[in-house]
C-alpha cells in the first residue's frame, strides 16, 4: 500500500507490545505485504488483512487507508497461529 503516513489504534499499539512487534515490522507489513482478505464493509474505511514474513516470522497486519489523505490506520497485527491458518497463513482453517 502506498501510505502518506500511519497512525496505530489503541488496539494495535497495545498488541504490538503484547506480541513483540516493533512499528517498523509493521510499516514493512503494509509496505510490501500481500492482501490476503478484503473487509469492503468496514467504517468507517474498508480494510485489508496483509500478509508478510518479517525476519522469517509470519506477521498480519489489519489495516484501513483514508482515501482523503492516503494515510493508514493500522488496526491490529499479531503472528497468526499455525493451528488456525492454513501453512502458508493465507486462509483460515474450518473449526471442527
Amino acid at each position: 500500500m502506498d501510505c502518506s503516513g500511519f497512525l496505530f489504534t489503541d488496539h494495535a499499539l497495545k498488541a504490538m507490545i503484547s506480541r513483540f512487534i516493533r512499528a517498523n515490522e509493521v510499516e514493512e507489513v503494509v509496505n510490501s505485504g500481500e492482501i490476503i482478505k478484503y473487509y469492503t464493509s468496514d467504517k468507517p474505511y474498508p480494510s485489508n488483512l496483509l500478509l508478510k514474513f518479517v525476519n522469517d516470522r509470519p506477521l498480519h497486519v489489519v489495516v484501513a487507508q483514508n482515501p482523503e489523505t492516503k494515510g493508514c490506520i493500522i488496526i491490529t497485527c499479531y503472528e497468526p497461529d499455525p493451528h488456525m491458518w492454513s501453512a502458508d497463513y493465507k486462509e483460515k482453517r474450518e473449526k471442527l
